[in-house]
């Protein structure tokens, strides 16, 4: 007797579509975030290249803000470990990483998807100055006098705030884990019969 083809169900099919369909929506509405930090990173690069000159520096509020055009061969915040080939190399590698973990993570709470796609933009943007320049234009200059922070750019402003963000959501997950810990009731020890009668029976 031949056998009856199994019947799909629609319905589930169907499901399983929209709920793919959601996870992948929540995916691009958050790589918006990254595209803004790319699109916003290098538009003030261009700017202050254009009308700035090397080492050109303005004040914007008093002492305390200024604009100052440098190229950095390092890593964020001028810190040099290594050749610009490495930075590359490690930019290159960290943001495919990055972008993975955030795919991953797409159905992870806001924040945590918020924290990778503001260090992916962030990362990206100084890759494409990298790859355009060999170097990584930087101009925005804080401190008072000559204490000042190492000049920075938009994008490691992003990196900056991803990873703090990042650490708090961290660091709030494991509170309310040890919380939810916490929060269990005690299972009290069952004593054998034998053992709870004797110790309740007084000598006679």
């Amino acid at each position: 007797m031949p056998r009856c083809a199994s019947i799909a169900n629609p319905t589930k099919k169907k499901t399983t579509a929209n709920k793919f369909n959601r996870q992948e929506g929540f995916l691009l509405k958050i790589l918006f975030v990254t595209f803004f930090i790319i699109v916003f990173d290098q538009a003030t690069k261009l700017i202050i290249k254009s009308q700035f000159y090397l080492t050109e520096s303005v004040k914007v509020f008093g002492d305390f803000v200024r604009l100052t055009y440098i190229e950095n061969p390092g890593m964020a915040f001028g810190i040099k470990i290594a050749g610009p080939w490495f930075f590359t190399l490690f930019s290159i590698i960290a943001s495919i990483i990055i972008f993975i973990y955030l795919y991953r993570m797409r159905r992870e709470a806001l924040l945590s998807r918020l924290s990778l796609a503001l260090i992916l933009g962030g990362a990206i943007g100084n890759l494409i100055d990298r790859f355009l320049y060999g170097r990584v234009v930087d101009f925005i200059d804080i401190g008072v006098g000559h204490n000042r922070w190492p000049i920075f750019n938009i994008a490691d402003s992003a990196v900056t705030l991803g990873m703090v963000l990042l650490i708090s959501v961290i660091i709030f997950e494991k509170d309310e884990q040890h919380k939810d810990q916490s929060e269990l009731p005690v299972k009290k020890k069952e004593l054998p019969e034998s053992e709870e009668r004797d110790i309740w029976e007084m000598p006679e």
